[in-house]
């Protein structure tokens, strides 16, 4: 899931290789990039009166793709074929439970597929995951790794992947059916370095029971903040909830990743530097008046007793089992798309008998005036370089199983992730998911409603962890009653602090 226990903010800097160094700085150095040369004149040329010469460039032109895909690990996708016997692949799965059990069938299934590349499968929480990658030197690291969106400028700087574009480019791979807004997201400097995977967004679970009570249309739920709150005024003043809608500060929730949703559904960047993809991202951008007005109205909402606040939410679902509280529920809660499926299966045990899964409502999480879209949230697939050819081929091959049309329709149909590709949906099971029951298939057009500007791909941070984590904290404190303005710029100072000794490391 989305979801993640809470990291420490020593996890992006621990120490590896046994050299000393972080992952971050050792391994590969970066490309060198030459200046062009200053303008000169040829011999005899002379300039018209009141002309000079340009001056020499003094900064470096924009990295095109190519250029940069010279400088990277190549992928040499054909070494598969020469094989005569099985290539033992390692994943490290950033997934547990129910989701880890899932993948473990397709790898099952892909194993039992072909005869080139057998895949052992190593599952942990991605927290766990993270640190371990971190930790580790190329003797010992996976062949594939599942990591998290905030992960990928740490990737990148890590050196330690062959970009997925290298794959493409050597395959002749057909990417026109994956979702641009999804391959947006795992790029930046002009490559595509992992392909998306485990995609969510965070969507809003609601008691249609409780709308109805309170003489709300329950298939009208709230589409603005505003709309949220008159709701929740609605339920509580009626008595059909003890609160209208749980919030919580985590880091992965509604402490850091909301608050860069919220930023791109107002049309806002969360970062300078179009959120760190024009440039390297120096500072964050939340303590403007957007984000002074936004946290001051989830305050008031607390305040005035609409909203109960769970907390840190450690298990990953305290804001969701106040759905079902038997004693003070919340009607609403925001959480990730991805526990869709997980949830209604707990609805559909019948362990809450008030609470069924046909009084499961899903809908577009609500935002600043009602706008459409979200950022992509989930996991992506890097191919990790081993420096074996044909560890490197076999990964691109369980990759792109992994992300073909019939597993993407069967993994989202089971899951509440959404398909990556569009060509998934015509698929079964998918197909008839999303005809029986559409809640699944909210996510999936949320995303596809965010406009096509800068502002709908989300941060590409270095310690994009670390920041949401000193947000959250800083979110944990204002839902507790303190100042907005003067937290959120402590907050803000804090995480530039962060990318700024992040950058001097790294840039």
């Amino acid at each position: 899931m989305k979801r993640v226990a809470p990291l420490t903010l020593a996890a992006l800097v621990l120490m590896g290789c046994g050299s000393g160094e972080s992952i971050i700085t050792a391994g590969r150095e970066p490309p060198v990039v030459t200046q062009p040369p200053a303008p000169t004149l040829a011999p005899g040329e002379t300039l018209p009166v009141g002309e000079t010469l340009p001056p020499a460039p003094t900064t470096i032109a924009p990295t095109t793709t190519a250029a940069l895909l010279d400088t990277l690990p190549d992928c040499p996708t054909d070494a598969l074929a020469s094989v005569t016997t099985p290539v033992e692949l390692t994943m490290w799965l950033g997934l547990t439970g129910p989701l880890a059990d899932q993948m473990r069938q397709l790898a099952d299934a892909y194993n039992a597929s072909q005869s080139k590349v057998h895949v052992t499968m190593i599952e942990a929480s991605y927290q766990q995951t993270i640190d371990k990658y971190l930790q580790s030197n190329q003797e010992n690291r996976p062949d594939l790794v599942q990591m998290p969106e905030y992960m990928v400028q740490t990737m990148v700087d890590s050196r330690t992947a062959v970009p997925a574009e290298a794959c493409i480019k050597s395959s002749g791979y057909d990417t026109s059916a994956f979702l641009p807004t999804l391959l947006d997201a795992f790029a930046t400097q002009g490559v595509n370095w992992s392909m998306p995977f485990n995609i969510s967004n965070p969507v809003l679970f609601y008691n249609k029971k409780m709308f109805t009570a309170a003489g709300l249309d329950p298939e009208k739920p709230p589409v603005s903040l505003d709309d949220m709150r008159a709701d929740s005024q609605a339920l509580v003043s009626s008595g059909a909830a003890t609160y209208g809608v749980a919030l919580d500060s985590n880091f992965d929730s509604g402490g850091g990743w909301y608050i860069e949703q919220w930023f791109a559904k107002a049309g806002e960047f969360y970062a300078d530097n179009q959120n760190g993809r024009a440039a390297r991202a120096t500072k964050v951008l939340y303590n403007n008046d957007t984000g002074v007005s936004l946290l001051t109205f989830l305050q008031s909402m607390l305040n005035d007793g609409l909203a109960v606040n769970v907390g840190d939410n450690t298990s990953g679902f305290d804001n969701l089992l106040k759905l079902g509280d038997k004693d003070a529920p919340a009607a609403m809660t925001i959480a990730t798309s991805a526990a869709i499926g997980p949830v209604l299966a707990v609805l559909k045990s019948g362990q809450f008998p008030q609470f069924t899964g046909d009084d499961l409502g899903i809908a577009p999480m609500p935002g600043p005036g009602g706008k459409p879209g979200a950022l992509v949230g989930g996991a992506s697939l890097w191919i990790v370089d081993s420096g074996d050819d044909a560890r490197t081929a076999a990964a691109w091959d369980f990759t792109t199983y992994l992300t073909s049309a019939q597993v993407q329709s069967q993994w989202a149909s089971e899951t509440g992730y959404l398909p990556v590709r569009t060509d998934a949906q015509t698929l079964d099971p998918l197909q008839t998911t999303w005809a029986t029951d559409p809640r699944f298939k909210v996510p999936y057009d949320q995303l596809q409603a965010a406009p096509d500007v800068p502002t709908s791909v989300g941060p590409v941070v270095g310690p994009l962890l670390e920041v949401r984590t000193v947000t959250a904290q800083g979110v944990a404190a204002i839902f507790g009653g303190a100042d907005v303005a003067s937290t959120l710029a402590d907050s803000a100072s804090k995480a530039d602090a962060l990318i700024a000794d992040y950058n001097s490391r790294n840039g």
